[in-house]
C-alpha cells in the first residue's frame, strides 16, 4: 500500500513526546550523558536562581548560588536519594546551603531592582515602586522566616518540599511560614503608614 493508500481497520499514528522525568534524567546524568544533565539544568536553573535571587537580593549572588548547586549536583549526584523527595527540593536545599554561606561571607548585597536594566525607567512605575516595598521588607525579615516565605509562597514547594529543603521539620516550616508572614506584613504596614515629607505651601503672587 503506498503512502496515500487507506485502510479500513488503520488508524491515523499520532506522534507522542514523552517527557523525561527528573529521576530519568538523573539516572541518565549518572550514566554520564551530557544531554541529560542539560536538561535537568535547563528545567531547573529559573527556579534555583529565582530563590537565591529572592532569599539575596543580589542578581550576582543568585547567578553564583545557581552555577554553585549544578556544580554540586554533578560531583555529588549520588547524595540525592529518591525515596526521600523530590529532586527540587533537593537542589533547593543545596542552593539554600550556598546562599546562607555566602551571606554570611559577604554580609552586604545589592538591592533589587539595581540591576534590572529597564529601557524606560518611566514605564509601569507605580508597580515597580510596590514591587520593591515587598522586597524590602522581605529582606528586612530574619534568613529563617525569608526563607520559608520564599519556598513556599514564591517557589510554590509543599510544606514538605521545603521541609526537606530547609532539613527541618513540617511543623516548624508552618510556624517559620506563620511568622515571616507576620514580619513582612508588619514591615508593609510600616512603610504605608509613614507619613510624607510635608511641602511648603505655594505662596500668593500679587
Amino acid at each position: 500500500m503506498g503512502i496515500g493508500g487507506r485502510s479500513g481497520t488503520s488508524q491515523p499514528m499520532m506522534a507522542s513526546t514523552v517527557i523525561p522525568s527528573d529521576h530519568d534524567l538523573l539516572r541518565g546524568m549518572r550514566a554520564g550523558e551530557e544531554e541529560a544533565f542539560t536538561a535537568l539544568y535547563r528545567r531547573w536553573q529559573g527556579p534555583v536562581y529565582r530563590y537565591a535571587l529572592r532569599v539575596s537580593g543580589s542578581p550576582a549572588l543568585a547567578e553564583d548560588v545557581t552555577q554553585e548547586v549544578f556544580m554540586a549536583l554533578l560531583r555529588r549526584s549520588e547524595g540525592y536519594d529518591p525515596s526521600r523527595g523530590e529532586l527540587s527540593s533537593y537542589l533547593h536545599g543545596i542552593a539554600r546551603n550556598v546562599a546562607r554561606r555566602r551571606l554570611e561571607r559577604e554580609r552586604s548585597f545589592l538591592p533589587l531592582g539595581e540591576e534590572a536594566g529597564n529601557e524606560d525607567p518611566l514605564a509601569d512605575l507605580a508597580q515597580r515602586e510596590r514591587t520593591d516595598l515587598v522586597w524590602e521588607g522581605l529582606l528586612s525579615i530574619a534568613l529563617h522566616y525569608r526563607e520559608a516565605v520564599v519556598l513556599c509562597d514564591l517557589q510554590g514547594l509543599s510544606y514538605e518540599e521545603a521541609a526537606m529543603a530547609l532539613g527541618c521539620a513540617v511543623g516548624t516550616v508552618r510556624s517559620r511560614l506563620h511568622r515571616g508572614r507576620e514580619q513582612l506584613a508588619a514591615r508593609l504596614r510600616a512603610v504605608r503608614t509613614v507619613p510624607a515629607a510635608a511641602e511648603p505651601a505655594p505662596r500668593m503672587v500679587r
